[in-house]
């Protein structure tokens, strides 16, 4: 513990005393954090679309925020492929690379293909059993017709898969590699049918997990990614 936090517990400590109620001070990286996840999510869902640029007055106002912390926001945003930077110019939502999809979900049909295969000799029961609880619940969301709540738990029930592989090093790589490929993902949503498909997908997935068929949950969870591959690069086409 730093001396720092020490003098602040003790503030703390003084003010409840004196019944003097403390206030909680917001620092510049949890307004950048906050900053972050509101780009973050109106870029994923194309409420900023590609090639839009991000006019820093205008979404200072919008975030209630100053600059400094809107800046910081842009260059996490930067990191995860979202945004691109241009020197003495706006920053701009950056445009959707076709033939870097392409490659980001060779990758990712390969990353989680072998994720799957290790989760289902060391996955617990229990873990299964929470799986299922998300897929049941993934299926009601389906029924629902509730877009961002289903993506939200998809984007969750793939990021369990490959926790349950077991290894930090495989689910790191597939955190950053998600993040490239959120927006993409869900793209796929708006083609009709896709909602249903990727639904029964993931189905199997589950069963496959059920039986610790590593062999078969491979197999399918690479096809499945492929398949969301081939829907976007359809998208891209029109």
């Amino acid at each position: 513990m730093t001396t720092d936090t020490v003098s602040s517990s003790g503030q703390r400590r003084a003010a409840t005393r004196s019944g003097t109620p403390t206030k909680r001070r917001i620092t510049t990286p949890s307004l950048a954090e906050e900053a972050y996840q509101a780009l973050h999510r109106l870029i994923v869902r194309g409420r900023l679309a590609p090639g839009e640029r991000l006019v820093e007055p205008e979404l200072c106002e919008q975030l209630g925020i100053s600059r400094t912390p809107l800046r910081e926001a842009v260059k996490l945003l930067a990191a995860d492929g979202l945004v691109t930077l241009r020197r003495n110019r706006n920053a701009q939502v950056s445009l959707i690379d076709a033939k870097e999809l392409e490659h980001l979900f060779e990758v990712e049909a390969g990353l989680e293909s072998l994720a799957v295969g290790l989760a289902a000799k060391r996955m617990t029961n229990t873990e299964i059993k929470r799986l299922e609880a998300m897929q049941e619940r993934l299926e009601r969301l389906l029924d629902k017709g509730d877009r961002d709540a289903y993506f939200e738990l998809n984007q969750r029930i793939h990021a369990h898969l490959v926790a349950g592989a077991r290894n930090p090093v495989l689910e790191e790589t597939h955190r950053r590699l998600l993040g490239r490929l959120e927006r993409a993902r869900y793209l796929a949503l708006d083609r009709i049918g896709r909602w249903q498909e990727s639904t029964e997908e993931h189905r199997e997935i589950l069963e496959a997990l059920k039986a610790r068929d590593g062999e078969r949950a491979s197999r399918l969870l690479a096809s499945h990614v492929q398949h969301t591959g081939e829907v976007i690069a359809a998208l891209n086409a029109r």
